[in-house]
């Protein structure tokens, strides 16, 4: 491209912190509109009550907006933070980022924990934290320093808009010869024209030479990005090491990072061969298992899954150990080069896609009924540079789908497109709609809330169809798990804070693989400490993966196999060894808590946060059509006859329909009641004031919002 013109808005200078027990004490804010930048100090009850990460982020944002703020108000916050072990080179999955704001799509916090490097270069550049407010000229590029100890603010006009282009001209453009130490935050046009843009974070892969991406993908933190003008964010820093972060008992932490990595080197190749085929792995598995999500989550299995598996991806891989963090053991960040797209922009050039991971595999995959592999690479590969989520993409693609074969919508309104399940080149039309904002993708990336508004009001569809069949709860679309017949991961889904994401209790495998909680109390409880844990590795700026993607040999054998509970002492002493902190295993669940109960009076602040705002479509519990319990019906059949003490000698598959959704739609109820009562909340789904003083999060805007919504004990 051309040379870049960089007009310089706003300049600061500043002394870097020594990072401190894996904290710099500090926090960076931006204020686009006046422009301001100022540093602001990280108190000790911060510390001791939000732990870092999204803690932080949660923090920053309730003192930024108020219970009337919208996502595309000035005072929403972009915020941007690591964690106490984030930037830890040694020890598994210690590189991630987590990002919060309002969502567009559900009008409540979300957050999404990413990889890349950037949030490690923030932190060792002097900053816990970055809060972005107001908004920016549409080409404002920030620029935190941390070499050169300074934060800039330009306008750069003449940019490339996606995200391929852009990351790749900022990374040369900032990095004075050394791409590596360049991490760019950074979204597309997709991001500009839906609600359902993502965040692309970069890392330099020195070996292939290039820009690499992970993404913050969920309930449209990109659209926020793009609404308030900025064009990137960029971060600057050079040397990682062990004493980056300055711990407190380098000696710990060097023996438990060198026995979980040695652990990850010796089982990985055994068990899911992360290191070589990354999440794929997962497909043939929950196709197995029946959990793959088919057709708009009809259906959890299909013939085709072979063809976009492992056995597929560890062939088109290009190969070479991949992690998106300097020396992580579980390297699952794998790619494919020399791919040529089919259509678009792109169409006949070579490039590179980061992916596919499981959930993009099943979201622009089996769900919209393709069995291409090469097909969800292309769509893989235009999300990434147009800024768009794969997962809410995908699950609003299966929808709309499924709308048009049950001719709820027609031809004339999808501007002559064939939407039948497995039309590849309709989904990739659509995903290029959504880029430019045109046809039926302007539409289809407002997300499944506002299209089954649309569909009803606008076409006369049904409504009670669009809620069943539409797989979206609080304005999020579903993941890629089917949940039919797992009563855990139902309420994974409906009880999770910001959505359904599987990040935050990610039960299907426990409960319909490994049959490790078969009771009602047992999924109860795992609807309390798995969450509460999942939850932690936010605060500290770590990733799941290694915690029980890879397990121990002796696990199964172990009193709790479910929680790896040899893992979860790993990271109790990895917490203590960086921070000081002496903590065990329960320690990390009631730091959890603390931030889990504080995201869910947020909720309550936003207007959402109660038990009518726990509920999930009814697909995610049952069969809607009278072919999805025939594709089942003998175990339908069963459940019927000896769970519930039906006699279907007669009975037709419609009444046999409503008799099965009558017991299931009681049966998630009674898990909400069950698992309010072990988190300390109300029945309507609040925390109680009792819950909110013992984790120590009663400040006054919190009891003031919970007396406000009737409770006060």
């Amino acid at each position: 491209m051309n040379e870049i013109k960089a007009k310089e808005i706003k300049t600061m200078e500043y002394k870097r912190p020594e990072i401190d027990r894996g904290y710099a004490n500090q926090i960076l804010q931006i204020d686009l509109s006046a422009p301001e930048i100022s540093i602001e100090p990280v108190t000790e009850k911060m510390k001791e009550v939000f732990v870092g990460g999204k803690g932080f982020d949660l923090w920053l944002l309730w003192n930024s907006v108020n219970e009337n703020t919208r996502w595309d108000d000035p005072e929403n916050a972009i915020c941007i933070a690591s964690g106490p072990l984030g930037g830890t080179p040694t020890f598994p999955g210690s590189g991630k980022s987590i990002v919060t704001a309002i969502s567009p799509t559900t009008g409540i916090p979300i957050d999404s924990n990413v990889g890349g490097y950037f949030g490690p270069y923030l932190k060792f550049s002097g900053f816990d934290a970055l809060k972005v407010v107001g908004k920016g000229s549409g080409d404002t590029v920030v620029f935190v320093d941390g070499v050169g100890q300074k934060i800039q603010i330009y306008d750069m006009p003449g940019l490339p808009d996606d995200s391929y282009g852009l990351s790749a001209v900022l990374t040369d453009f900032f990095a004075e010869g050394k791409k590596q130490d360049i991490s760019v935050v950074s979204t597309g046009p997709g991001a500009k024209h839906t609600l359902i843009g993502c965040l692309n974070f970069t890392w330099f892969d020195t070996k292939r030479q290039r820009v690499r991406y992970k993404q913050a993908g969920r309930g449209g933190i990109g659209t926020v990005f793009a609404n308030k003008g900025i064009k990137a964010i960029v971060a600057r820093w050079n040397m990682v090491t062990l004493e980056s972060n300055h711990p407190a008992d380098k000696e710990t932490l060097k023996a438990v990072s060198k026995a979980y990595s040695k652990e990850i080197r010796e089982l990985d190749p055994k068990q899911n061969e992360m290191s070589k085929i990354g999440t794929t792995h997962l497909v043939p598995i929950m196709n197995d298992f029946d959990l793959l999500p088919t057709h708009n989550f009809r259906y959890g299995s299909h013939p085709g899954a072979n063809n976009i598996g492992r056995e597929v991806y560890q062939h088109v891989f290009d190969p070479g150990f991949d992690g998106c963090w300097k020396g992580c053991t579980v390297a699952c960040s794998h790619g494919v080069k020399d791919f040529v797209p089919m259509t678009g922009p792109y169409k006949g050039q070579k490039v590179f896609v980061d992916g596919p991971e499981y959930e993009t595999i099943a979201g622009c995959g089996s769900n919209i009924g393709v069995f291409d592999p090469f097909a969800i690479l292309e769509m893989n590969f235009y999300c990434d540079a147009y800024g768009l989520d794969t997962i809410s993409m995908g699950t609003s693609i299966a929808f709309v789908m499924e709308c048009f074969e049950l001719g709820l919508i027609n031809t004339s309104q999808t501007g002559g497109l064939d939407l039948s399940f497995g039309n590849r080149l309709s989904a990739l039309e659509l995903l290029h709609q959504m880029a430019r904002g045109e046809g039926l993708g302007a539409i289809v990336g407002q997300g499944i809330r506002r299209m089954k508004e649309i569909f009803e009001r606008e076409y006369g569809a049904d409504p009670e169809i669009l809620r069943d069949i539409g797989m979206e709860s609080k304005g999020l679309e579903f993941s890629e798990y089917m949940t039919k017949e797992s009563l855990a991961q139902q309420g994974g889904y409906g009880l999770a804070l910001k959505g359904p994401q599987h990040d935050e209790a990610w039960l299907i495998f426990l409960d319909m693989v490994h049959n490790y909680m078969p009771s009602f109390e047992q999924k109860a409880e795992a609807l309390h400490w798995f969450p509460m844990f999942r939850t932690w590795f936010g605060l500290c700026g770590l990733c799941k993966l290694p915690w029980n993607d890879i397990v121990p040999e002796d696990n199964k054998d172990t009193p709790e196999p479910a929680k790896v509970m040899k893992h979860v002492q790993w990271y109790a002493q990895y917490f203590s060894a960086v921070t000081g902190r002496e903590v065990t295993p329960d320690d990390l669940i009631t730091m959890s808590e603390a931030v889990y109960n504080f995201q869910r009076i947020f909720n309550l602040r936003m207007g959402q946060g109660r038990r009518e705002h726990d509920t999930i479509p009814y697909r995610a519990m049952g069969p809607v059509t009278i072919d999805e319990y025939e594709s089942r019906r003998e175990r339908y059949d069963k459940q019927l006859k000896e769970k519930y003490g039906i006699d279907v000698e007669g009975k037709s598959t419609e009444e046999k329909l409503e008799t099965l959704r009558k017991f299931r739609e009681q049966e998630y109820e009674r898990l909400k009641d069950a698992v309010y009562e072990r988190r300390g909340w109300t029945s309507d789904g609040i925390p109680k004031v009792e819950t909110v003083k013992r984790l120590g999060i009663d400040f006054p805007q919190v009891l003031e919002v919970l007396k406000q919504h009737g409770v006060t004990s």
